[in-house]
């Protein structure tokens, strides 16, 4: 529920803590990150529907990651490079994003975001901010603080987490935590 009122039944993240071990406090946190993603998912579906959410993706990932090849954009955004080369087309066009030759490969190019599809990120990411603002006015300043930082302190251990599990050793996930997903 919006308003903080904790249902019948649910138990706040402050009872968990004081009163239960590791085991519960994970199992918490595994509802309602299933219904977090969930909830993120419908969002998701909302906005597949508004028309600028390929643009919204594929700027964000050209203007906080730098130039990029078509193909590292689609591994990127998670998206397949037929749908990135149609929609990238599509910001050239209409000068959001700009081609150039790629200085190790000639027979590449690079794509990076011009003046106005910078513009057109930060428009995005306002939107955003102003929607997610409107949700957490209710909170306390101090409830607002600590959602930040707690979700970026679980972000860095995920990223962590599997990162260990994948190349143990390695930090390759430091682009990933420093914030290299702001779509």
């Amino acid at each position: 529920m919006g308003n903080g009122t904790v249902r019948p039944g649910d138990r706040t993240g402050a009872q968990i803590t004081a009163s239960s071990g590791l085991d519960e406090a994970a199992a918490g946190l595994g509802t309602e990150i299933v219904r977090f993603t969930r909830l993120i998912a419908a969002w998701k579906q909302r906005a597949k529907n508004d028309a600028t959410a390929a643009d919204r993706v594929l700027l964000a990932r050209l203007v906080v990651g730098g130039d990029r090849r078509a193909t590292d954009l689609a591994a990127d955004a998670f998206l397949d490079l037929s749908t990135v080369s149609r929609q990238v087309r599509s910001l050239v066009e209409r000068e959001l994003v700009a081609r150039r030759p790629d200085p190790e490969d000639r027979r590449g190019s690079l794509l990076t975001a011009t003046d106005a599809g910078r513009a057109a990120f930060e428009h995005y990411r306002r939107q955003r901010d102003a929607e997610l603002a409107a949700l957490l006015e209710c909170w306390p300043a101090q409830d607002r603080a600590d959602l930040i930082r707690l979700m970026g302190r679980l972000n860095d251990d995920l990223v962590d987490h599997q990162h260990a599990r994948l190349s143990p050793g390695g930090d390759q996930g430091a682009a990933v935590k420093q914030g290299d997903i702001h779509a």
